[in-house]
C-alpha cells in the first residue's frame, strides 16, 4: 500500500458510518450488496440511477480497491450555459489547435465557488439538500447578469468578475460552505479571492498575442444562464495523466489491462521509467483494474473527463426574456455553424489566418526496424555458418544491401522490417490520398530512415520526382547510441547504386565528421535547431509544398520545437515524451506567412496502429502435451 493511500485510510477509518435510507440504496441492498459499496457505487454515478450503480457494481467486480473506504473529493463550480458557453467552447477548441494545450483546457469553462473537499458517502445526499437550500435562499439576490471584464498577463487570460456582483458570489459560496460544514462533517473552504472565469493558464509568452486576439471576439454580455453545480473526483488520482483508450485490446498476458474504446485510464508518470517502450502501466476508470497496455491505442485526455456530476442549481436570471423565438437562425459558414449576429468571431479570425498558411513541415519518425522485433542479435538469427543472410522470418528484409564494409555494420545501423516497409508505403499512399504536395524530402543518413523516406515517396508515386537529401544534423542525440559510437553508414554511392533516390548534389549542413559520440543534450538541441533552420532557409517559400523530413523519435520534439519558437524540454521530461513515439509517429507545422512564425496543427493523415503478432511454433504449440 502506497503511503499517501495508508495515509488516506487513516482519515476515514474511525469515523462512524451511518446508512443511509436513500431510495436508491435499498434496492441495491436487497440485491446482496452491502451497504458501504452500494454507497461506493451510488457516488460514483452521481446518485442518479439504479441501473448507473448497478452496472458500476459489475463493471468493478474485480476492483482490488472495491472495499476501500476512501472517499471522493468534490467541489462546487458556477457554470455558464447558453450562448456564452457556445462560445468559451469555440475559444477552448481554437486556443489548443493554434497555441496547443494549455492548463485551462484541462477542465470546463468555470468559476470556482469552493474548492475540492472530502466527504463521507453516506454523507453525499445531504450536500444535495445544502446547494437546493442555500440555492433558493439566494434565487432573488443573484445577479441578473453576471459583468465579465478580460484580463491578460503573460501566464494568465481570463474574465474578471465585476465586484459588486462577486460579493454576491462569495456570501453564496460562504452559505454553502457553512452548513456542509456543519451538516454533512465536512471542512469546506469558499473561495474568496478575485472572482474569475480562465480562459488560458500555464501558456507560453510568445502565444499571449494569438490567445488575446481569440479571446476579444467572445461577447461576455452573449445570453447565459449560470448553474451551480456540484462534481467530484476519485482522490486517489489528482497527479496522474489520464488517458483515452481509441480501441479495443484485449490482454494476452495476466499482466495486462483489458480496455474498451473510450475506456479512460489513470497513469502515474512515476510508475513508467521501467515500463517497455511503447506501453504504460494504468488504471481503469471503468473497471478499477490496473496493468500494462499499448499506449499507441490511446490518446490524452482531460482531467475533467473522469469526474462525475452530481446535482446542479439553475439560477433563472439571465434566460427569463429570451425565448427560443428570439434565437437568431445559425446559418453555415465554411462549413461550420455560425451566428450572424456575432460580427467577429473565433470562426472569422482562423478563415482570415488559414487564408495565409503556407509551407508546411512533416516530420516524421521512421518505420518499424528490425532490431526493435527480433533485438539487437537479429543479425546472428539469419546468417548461415558460412556467413550468408537468409531469410529465418518472414518479417526480415527479403534481402540485405550491398555495402563496402562488413556486413556486421548493420548491427549498429538496421534496416526496417517487411512490416516497416509496408507501413512506410502505406504512409505515402495515405498521403496521397488526400493530395499533399511533396515538395522536398530530407533523412537522417540511419538506414531505416532512408528506406523509410524512399517508401513512403513510392507510396505517393514521387519516386525518381524528388530525390531524398542525406542530412547527418537530423541523427538522434548519439547519447543513446548503445555502441557509444556515430554507425557506420551507408554512403550516398551505395544507396544510389541500390537504386535509391539520393539527391547526390546535396551538400549536408552537417557533415558526418560532426556527429560526436555521447554529445550532451544541449549540443542535441543546439544541432536539431541550427538543422531545421538551415533547411527552412533552404526550401524557397514560393507556393505551399510541404517539407517531409524522417528522422527519429526524438526529431518530432526537438525540431518542431525549434520551429515553433518553444523552448526544449527539460531532458529527463524529453526522453519520458520520445519513447511514447511510435514508428512513423508524426507532426505537422504550418507557417503563418503574416508574421513568418510557425504553429503545430493536426498532421493530413490519421496515425498508423496494430497489434503485436507474435512469433509462432505449430509443433511446439499443437504437439505439446
Amino acid at each position: 500500500m502506497a503511503v499517501a493511500e495508508a495515509q488516506l485510510y487513516a482519515k476515514v477509518s474511525n469515523k462512524h458510518r451511518s446508512r443511509s435510507t436513500s431510495a436508491l440504496l435499498e434496492p441495491l441492498l436487497a440485491k446482496g450488496f452491502p451497504a458501504h459499496i452500494a454507497q461506493k457505487a451510488l457516488v460514483a454515478t452521481g446518485q442518479k440511477t439504479i441501473e448507473d450503480a448497478a452496472k458500476w457494481l459489475h463493471s468493478h467486480c474485480n476492483d482490488p480497491s472495491l472495499d476501500d473506504p476512501i472517499p471522493q473529493e468534490y467541489a462546487l463550480y458556477l457554470c455558464p450555459t447558453g450562448r456564452l458557453l457556445s462560445r468559451l467552447q469555440d475559444f477552448w477548441k481554437e486556443s489548443k489547435r493554434q497555441c496547443g494545450k494549455n492548463r485551462a483546457h484541462e477542465v470546463f469553462p468555470h468559476v470556482t465557488l469552493c474548492d475540492f473537499f472530502t466527504c463521507e458517502d453516506q454523507k453525499v445526499e445531504l450536500l444535495y439538500d445544502i446547494l437546493k437550500r442555500v440555492g433558493d435562499s439566494f434565487s432573488q439576490s443573484f445577479p441578473p447578469s453576471i459583468s465579465l471584464t478580460l484580463h491578460a498577463s503573460p501566464s494568465y487570460l481570463g474574465f474578471f468578475i465585476d465586484d459588486s456582483q462577486a460579493n454576491v458570489l462569495k456570501e453564496f459560496a460562504v452559505a454553502f460552505s457553512s452548513e456542509a460544514s456543519a451538516l454533512a462533517d465536512c471542512h469546506v473552504k469558499p473561495s474568496l479571492k478575485q472572482f474569475h472565469l480562465t480562459l488560458a493558464h500555464r501558456f507560453y509568452p510568445h502565444h499571449q498575442k494569438t490567445l488575446e486576439q481569440l479571446a476579444k471576439c467572445i461577447n461576455p454580455g452573449e445570453p447565459c444562464q449560470w448553474v451551480a453545480a456540484l462534481y467530484s473526483r476519485d482522490m486517489r488520482f489528482v497527479h496522474y495523466q489520464r488517458l483515452r483508450a481509441l480501441f479495443q485490446y484485449k490482454p494476452q498476458n495476466i499482466d495486462e489491462l483489458m480496455i474498451n474504446a473510450g475506456d479512460l485510464i489513470y497513469v502515474d508518470p512515476t510508475q513508467q521509467r521501467d515500463v517497455s517502450e511503447g506501453w504504460v502501466i494504468g488504471t481503469s476508470h471503468r473497471t478499477g483494474c490496473r496493468g500494462f497496455l499499448p499506449e499507441n491505442y490511446t490518446e490524452k485526455a482531460h482531467e475533467a473527463d473522469t469526474w462525475v456530476k452530481h446535482r446542479e442549481y439553475v439560477f433563472e436570471t439571465a434566460l427569463r426574456s429570451f425565448t427560443k423565438t428570439e434565437k437568431e437562425p445559425n446559418v453555415k459558414l465554411n462549413g461550420e455553424a455560425h451566428n450572424p449576429s456575432v460580427p467577429r468571431s473565433v470562426t472569422n479570425v482562423l478563415s482570415l489566418q488559414n487564408a495565409a498558411l503556407r509551407r508546411g513541415v512533416l516530420v516524421m519518425r521512421h518505420g518499424e526496424r528490425v532490431d526493435q522485433v527480433f533485438g539487437k542479435s537479429w543479425l546472428q538469427q539469419c546468417l548461415t555458418a558460412d556467413g550468408k543472410y537468409y531469410r529465418a522470418d518472414l518479417n526480415f528484409p527479403s534481402s540485405l544491401l550491398r555495402r563496402k564494409d562488413s556486413m556486421k555494420q548493420f548491427e549498429c545501423d538496421p534496416p526496417l522490417s517487411c512490416c516497416g516497409i509496408f507501413q512506410s508505403r502505406l504512409i505515402g499512399e495515405a498521403l496521397l490520398d488526400q493530395e499533399v504536395t511533396v515538395s522536398y524530402v530530407y533523412s537522417s543518413p540511419a538506414l531505416r530512415c532512408v528506406q523509410t523516406a524512399q517508401h513512403v515517396l513510392q507510396g505517393l508515386k514521387l519516386n525518381q520526382k524528388v530525390k531524398i537529401r542525406l542530412e547527418p544534423g537530423l541523427f538522434e542525440w548519439t547519447k543513446w547510441e548503445a555502441s557509444r559510437a556515430i554507425p557506420n553508414f551507408m554512403t550516398v554511392a551505395e544507396l544510389a547504386e541500390a537504386s535509391y533516390d539520393i539527391d547526390t548534389s546535396y551538400r549536408a549542413n552537417f557533415p558526418l565528421s560532426s556527429l560526436v559520440p555521447l554529445e550532451s543534450y544541449e549540443d542535441y538541441v543546439s544541432r536539431s535547431s541550427a538543422v531545421i533552420k538551415q533547411i527552412i532557409t533552404a526550401c524557397p517559400s514560393k507556393g505551399k509544398g510541404v517539407i517531409l523530413i524522417v528522422g527519429h523519435s526524438s526529431s518530432l520534439a526537438s525540431l518542431t520545437r525549434a520551429l515553433t519558437g518553444l523552448p526544449s524540454r527539460d531532458s529527463g521530461d524529453f526522453a519520458q515524451m520520445v519513447r511514447k513515439i511510435p514508428s512513423l509517429g508524426m507532426c505537422f507545422c504550418e507557417e503563418l506567412k503574416e508574421d513568418n512564425k510557425w504553429q503545430m496543427v493536426n498532421p493530413p493523415v490519421r496515425t498508423l496502429t496494430h497489434g503485436a503478432n507474435a512469433a509462432f511454433n505449430w509443433r511446439n504449440t499443437l504437439m505439446e502435451d
